[in-house]
Parts: C-alpha cells; structure tokens; sequence
C-alpha cells in the first residue's frame, strides 16, 4: 500500500496556488510534458520537495488543478449566456456559436483567476488536441467537459437543434469535433499573441463553428453509418 506523504512544512505563501501558478507558466511555454515536476516545485519556491505531489498527487492532478482554476470562469461567462438564450425560440445558430466561443475567446484578454487565461487557453489546447472522443469527468482534460455549472452540456444540448440528426452523438461526435477545433484555434492564437484583430478572429471562428455544426452529412457518409448500424445489430 503506498505511503501517504507528509503535509509540507516551510513553504513560501499559498503553498498549492503557486504550484498551480508555476505549472500553468511552465506547460503553457513549454508544454505538458515538457518540464519536469522539480522545475515546477523550484519555480514556486518550494522549499519541500514533497509539496507537489501532497496537493496534487502527480503531474496529471496538477493538469486538472490548473484548468479548475480557469473553468470556473469561463463557466460562469457560458452560463449567463445560455441563461440569456437557450430557452428563447428566437435563438439562432450563430448565437449558439458564440456561447461556445466568446468565453474561451475573453480569456485571450483577461488574466481570469489570478492567472493567465492565456496560458490556460494553450494548456486547454493540447489537452484537446490529443483528446479521444470521450473524456471522463475524472481524467486531466474533464474540466473542460465537465464544469460544476454543466454549462458544456448545456450548450451541447443546444447545438443538437441545429445540426443534422446523423450528427448528433455517437459514432461521428460532431459536437466534440467543434469543442475541440474551437479549442485549438484559440490556443494558437494564444500561443502565437496574435489578437491585434481579435474581433475579426472571433467573428471567423464563429462563422466556422456554425458551418462544422450544420455540415450537410453526405450520401457517402449515411451509406457507412447505415452499415455500420446494421452490422452491429
């Protein structure tokens, strides 16, 4: 049975607020992989070695610790949209579109939480670039997914009345294709600090999001999907 580690003693301030604000520097310029735990634990002057793993057990708690931190807010930002709109029968496609995207995008401008959203925005980026199509409440990526407002379920129930019936769910996840490109869009643009025309980037991006949601599903594509649901019945 593995030992539990001792609470630290000796540490510099917040002791996990400056793990999480070092680790959220260092993956976002270097990557996930990229650094190591000690870097992290030397760049929040920690002065116990055992600090990180007591708070967040290993690299991966840490992920999640970091994106909790942002999801919060971004949330919260979904959440008073979809309360504005997701009832009212007047809700467009492109109003859906921007719910997805608009709080991701205020975070390129806003330090949210005591942090970067930036470097959020490059963290949540590589998350889901490497992402399966299922992601657990429980895995690193699942903040994204799973906020404590449900608003990425909400919002994925709201898509739903404006796509194509065969795209809606399993086995093409339509709807995780476009959180997952409106995620690495903006991370590039986090990553590269190219916001000098953010409202053109955000209106495109807008633009696309809707076209990925309402993509005709082609004949070719129904003819798979029909033999695969016959094969597998």
């Amino acid at each position: 049975m593995a030992s539990v580690p001792a609470a630290p003693r000796g540490e510099r301030g917040d002791g996990p607020g400056q793990l999480i604000s070092a680790a959220e520097r260092l993956f976002a310029a270097r990557g996930i992989e990229g650094v190591s735990l000690r870097e992290i634990t030397r760049e929040a002057e920690q002065r116990n070695s055992t600090a990180l793993q007591y708070h967040f057990g290993d690299r991966l708690g840490l992920v999640a610790a970091v994106l909790r931190k942002h999801v919060s807010v971004v949330a919260e930002r979904r959440a008073a949209l979809l309360e504005l709109l997701e009832n009212r029968d007047d809700c467009t496609l492109r109003d859906c579109s921007r719910i997805l995207v608009t709080p991701l995008i205020a975070s390129l401008h806003h330090d949210d939480a005591g942090g970067s959203g930036a470097a959020f925005l490059q963290i949540a980026a590589e998350l889901m670039h490497g992402a399966r199509r299922s992601i657990s409440a429980t895995s690193p990526a699942g903040p994204l997914l799973h906020d404590h407002l449900s608003s990425m379920e909400r919002w994925a129930t709201l898509a739903a009345r404006f796509m194509p019936p065969e795209s809606v769910g399993p086995p093409l996840h339509r709807r995780f294709a476009v959180i997952r490109f409106a995620h690495v869009e903006i991370g590039r643009t986090a990553r590269t600090g190219a916001t000098a025309d953010l409202e053109l980037f955000s209106a495109e991006l807008v633009d696309l999001v809707a076209g990925l949601l309402t993509a005709p599903v082609d004949g070719e594509t129904k003819r798979l999907l029909d033999a695969r649901r016959t094969g597998a019945s």
